[in-house]
C-alpha cells in the first residue's frame, strides 16, 4: 500500500446568495459541508452520489479553481492552501484534471500538438525539440497517431477528444489525476475503452485518481476506495468490497439497489427514495437524509446530525443506527 498522496480535512464550500442593488448576502448554498478523505499513491478513490451533491465542487476545490470556505488540502504533507502562487504552480505539475466535457475543455483553435504541448511550454521543463518528442510519445500512449497532431478538436469523435484531454493531463508526469465524470458524455460503447485506457495508464505511470462519477458500475470497476456523498457530506466511506457487498447507509443501499441485476434467475429488492434531494440552501435539520429515508428513520433523526464514524476495518458511516 502506497503512502498518502492527498489528504482532505473538513473541506467546506459555501456560495453566498446575494440580493438587491447592494448585493446583500441573504443566504448560503452549502455545496460542500465538512468532508474528509485521503488517497494513497497508485490508488483510486471513487467519489459517487446524485447530481448536485458536491462531487464536482470538491474536485474544483482541490484544483484551486475555486477557493474553499474552510478546510485543509494536503498534497504530500504540504498544505496547498497556505502556499504562494509560485509554490502552487509547482505543486500543480503533480495534480492535473480530466474534465467531463471532452469538447468544451479543448480550445477549438488549437491543434492537438498545441493542446498537448501547452503545459510543457508553460512549465518550461523541456527544450522545444524534446517537447515535440514528448507530444508524439503522449499521443501514441493514449491510442492516437502522429497524423492527428495537426488536426483540430472538431475533427475528432467524443472518445478521441477525451483521449486528447488525457494526453494533455498526463503531459507533466503528474502523480494524481482528478477525473470529473470523464466518460459520462461518451457513448456507452466508447466508455469502456476510455476507462480501460485510464486503468492501463495508472498501471504504467503509477498514477492515483480521484474518480468522480454518478455511475456506480463505473465506480465499482475503477476504485480501490469509495466515498458516497449526499447533500455536500460524505455519508459512507470504505473500500470497494465493503461498499458494494455490505453497504450500511440507507442512501448507499438505495443507490446500489438501482443497479440492474445481471445474474439470471436472481431477483433484487429495489429501494425507492421518496421525494427530491433537499435544497443545499436550506438543508434539513438533523440528518440530511431523514426526509427521504423510509426503512430506518427514527425520531432522533430530525434532531441529531450523525458523525462519520468507523464501524470496523475503516468502514465509516454517518447514520444514527451506528452513532
Amino acid at each position: 500500500m502506497g503512502n498518502t498522496l492527498l489528504e482532505v480535512n473538513n473541506l467546506k464550500k459555501h456560495f453566498p446568495i446575494t440580493k438587491g442593488f447592494f448585493q446583500k448576502v441573504t443566504g448560503q448554498v452549502k455545496a460542500v459541508e465538512g468532508i474528509s478523505f485521503n488517497i494513497k499513491s497508485g490508488q483510486t478513490l471513487g467519489l459517487v452520489g446524485e447530481s448536485g451533491c458536491g462531487k464536482t465542487t470538491t474536485g474544483n476545490l482541490i484544483m484551486n479553481l475555486i477557493k474553499p470556505t474552510n478546510g485543509q488540502i494536503f498534497f504530500e504533507n504540504k498544505d496547498i492552501l497556505l502556499m504562494n502562487k509560485k509554490e502552487q504552480k509547482n505543486i500543480y505539475r503533480d495534480l492535473q484534471m480530466i474534465f467531463q466535457d471532452p469538447f468544451g475543455s479543448l480550445h477549438p483553435r488549437m491543434t492537438v500538438e498545441q493542446l498537448v504541448s501547452e503545459p510543457l511550454f508553460i512549465h518550461k521543463i523541456l527544450s522545444e525539440e524534446k517537447i515535440k518528442e514528448r507530444v508524439l510519445e503522449l499521443i501514441e500512449l493514449v491510442g492516437l497517431k502522429s497524423e492527428h497532431l495537426k488536426r483540430y478538436p472538431h475533427e475528432f469523435s467524443g472518445g478521441q477528444r477525451q483521449r486528447i484531454g488525457i494526453a494533455r493531463a498526463i503531459s507533466l508526469n503528474p502523480k494524481l489525476l482528478i477525473a470529473d465524470e470523464p466518460v459520462s458524455a461518451l457513448d456507452v460503447s466508447i466508455q469502456a475503452q476510455v476507462i480501460n485506457l485510464l486503468i492501463e495508464l495508472q498501471n504504467k505511470l503509477n498514477l492515483s485518481y480521484l474518480f468522480i462519477s454518478h455511475d456506480l458500475s463505473v465506480i465499482e470497476h475503477v476504485s480501490d476506495d469509495v466515498a458516497v456523498m449526499y447533500l455536500g457530506k460524505i455519508v459512507e466511506y470504505g473500500n470497494r468490497h465493503q461498499i458494494f457487498n455490505s453497504p450500511k447507509h440507507p442512501y448507499t443501499q438505495a443507490l446500489l439497489s438501482a443497479i440492474p441485476n445481471t445474474t439470471p434467475g436472481k431477483t433484487k429488492k429495489r429501494i425507492l427514495l421518496k421525494g427530491d434531494v433537499p435544497s443545499p440552501i436550506n438543508p434539513p435539520k438533523g440528518c440530511n437524509f431523514h426526509t427521504r429515508c423510509i426503512e430506518y428513520k427514527k425520531g432522533i433523526c430530525d434532531d441529531i446530525t450523525p458523525e462519520l464514524i468507523d464501524t470496523g476495518e475503516n468502514h465509516k458511516v454517518a447514520c444514527v443506527l451506528f452513532n
